[in-house]
C-alpha cells in the first residue's frame, strides 16, 4: 500500500509540526527563559549601580557639608570666649562706660554648665559653660546706643538676652538700664 500524494504531504506536514514542537520545547523555550532571567539580572544590576551612584553622590554632598560645618565650627571656636578672655570682657564692659559718662552699678555673671558635645564625638572633653551677665547701669539713650554698638562690634559671640529701660526720679536725667548678655565660654 503506497501512500498517496495527499497523504505524503500531510505526513510531511505532521513531521515538520512535530519537529517545530520539539524544537520549541527542547531548545527555544529554555533559551528564552535563560534570556529573560538574564535580562532580569541585568535590570537588578542596573538598579544596584544607580543606587550606588546615588549613594556616592550623597556621600560626596555629605562630605562637603561636613567640611563646611567644620569650617563654621572652627569659626565659632575662634569667637567663643575662654576664661581669661571672659575676665577681659567684663573689664571691657566696665571700662567702656567711663568715656561715655555712664555709671555701671553692677555686673553679675551667672553660669550654667553645658554638656560637652566633644565626648559624643570621641574628642577630648572641654569644659564649656553658658554665662549670662546681668549689667545694671545709669545712662542716657544716646550713650546707651553707643555702648550697645560697642558690644555689638566685639569679635565674640554675644547675645543680648534682655534690655529693660526705666526712668527713675532719683537719677534724673539718666535712665536705669538693665541689660542681659548671654555668651558661651570654653574653659581650657
Amino acid at each position: 500500500m503506497a501512500l498517496k500524494r495527499r497523504e505524503k504531504i500531510l505526513f510531511f506536514l505532521v513531521i515538520i509540526a512535530a519537529a517545530i514542537f520539539l524544537f520549541d520545547r527542547l531548545y527555544y523555550t529554555p533559551q528564552n527563559r535563560k534570556v529573560l532571567s538574564l535580562k532580569g539580572e541585568v535590570k537588578a544590576a542596573d538598579l544596584k549601580l544607580s543606587e550606588l551612584s546615588l549613594l556616592t553622590q550623597g556621600l560626596e554632598t555629605t562630605e562637603t557639608m561636613i567640611a563646611q560645618m567644620e569650617k563654621e565650627l572652627t569659626g565659632l571656636g575662634e569667637r567663643t570666649l575662654s576664661g581669661e578672655e571672659f575676665r577681659a570682657f567684663l573689664k571691657h564692659l566696665a571700662r567702656e562706660s567711663d568715656p561715655l559718662q555712664m555709671k555701671v552699678i553692677s555686673l553679675a555673671p551667672s553660669e550654667e554648665k553645658i554638656s560637652p558635645l566633644e565626648e559624643k564625638k570621641g574628642l577630648p572633653p572641654t569644659d564649656s559653660r553658658k554665662v549670662t551677665v546681668q549689667v545694671i547701669l545709669h545712662s542716657t539713650f544716646a550713650k546707651l546706643e553707643a555702648y550697645l554698638k560697642g558690644i555689638e562690634e566685639l569679635l565674640f559671640l554675644i547675645q543680648i538676652d534682655g534690655l529693660q529701660i526705666e526712668r527713675n526720679e532719683e537719677i534724673q536725667p539718666l535712665l536705669k538700664v538693665t541689660l542681659g548678655l548671654k555668651m558661651y565660654i570654653i574653659m581650657l
